[in-house]
């Protein structure tokens, strides 16, 4: 009886033993894991031109700075038609007027005056159009009209609106170029790719294709779309 109860106390602890090691290997295997990123970038162009042109006209009275500031806005769709932008494609964005004689927070004698801000906005996707038409925006100062700049910052702005179109493409590249990484690495240690643990798909950029500094990419209507995917594969 002796003799049975320690064979079988003998052959439960090489069971047990063999549970536990098979576990512990699990376990040291299951954490075997290598952390990857993959790169993908495209160059684009932009698909919308946005520009809005300010302008300022005064008078003495507000019936010479009204006819100061039609003139002036006369000009600017004089000169955009002349470029072949049509006037459907400008829009008045603001329009403001300023007596000078009736601000409050001025001291003394004033010399009234009256001030009309206006802001013609263009929205073309004709973006070539618009910018060769802002490349010979000096025409408008030869023309009397005053360009302002006081209310932001001058000259077009690009905009990029078809990165839905383009995310599937260069997250599969993205995704191409971890694995390729990953399958490096495991070549390196002896090792193989398994099955993915973890992905991060990343976040979408746009940048100015040519980086300097204070130049936003708006400004540029050539683009680089970036992404940085981060995966992590199981090693075995």
């Amino acid at each position: 009886m002796r003799i049975l109860a320690a064979l079988i106390l003998g052959i439960a602890a090489i069971i047990a033993a063999s549970l536990v090691g098979s576990g512990l290997t699990d376990l040291g295997t299951g954490d075997r894991y290598v952390t990857v990123k993959g790169l993908a970038e495209r160059e684009v162009t932009a698909d919308t031109a946005l520009w809005p042109l300010r302008f300022v006209a005064s008078g003495e009275t507000l019936g010479e700075a009204q006819a100061s500031a039609r003139e002036s806005h006369d000009a600017v769709l004089a000169f955009l038609q002349h470029q072949g932008i049509e006037s459907d494609a400008v829009e008045l964005q603001k329009l403001s007027v300023n007596d000078t004689g009736a601000d409050p927070y001025q001291s003394g004698d004033v010399e009234q005056k009256f001030i009309i801000n206006q802001t013609l906005t263009v929205r073309s996707h004709d973006v070539e159009r618009v910018r060769k038409a802002a490349q010979a925006v000096s025409e408008l100062v030869d023309a009397g009209v005053v360009l302002s700049s006081d209310y932001g910052a001058s000259g077009p702005s690009y905009l990029f609106s078809r990165l839905n179109e383009i995310k599937p493409e260069m997250i599969a590249r993205a995704t191409a170029a971890a694995r390729e990484s990953a399958e490096q690495f495991a070549r390196d240690a002896n090792a193989e790719v398994g099955k993915l643990r973890r992905a991060n798909q990343g976040v979408f950029q746009i940048r100015a294709r040519d980086q300097a500094a204070g130049m936003s990419q708006t400004r540029q209507a050539e683009k680089t779309v970036r992404v940085v995917t981060t995966i992590d594969y199981y090693l075995e």
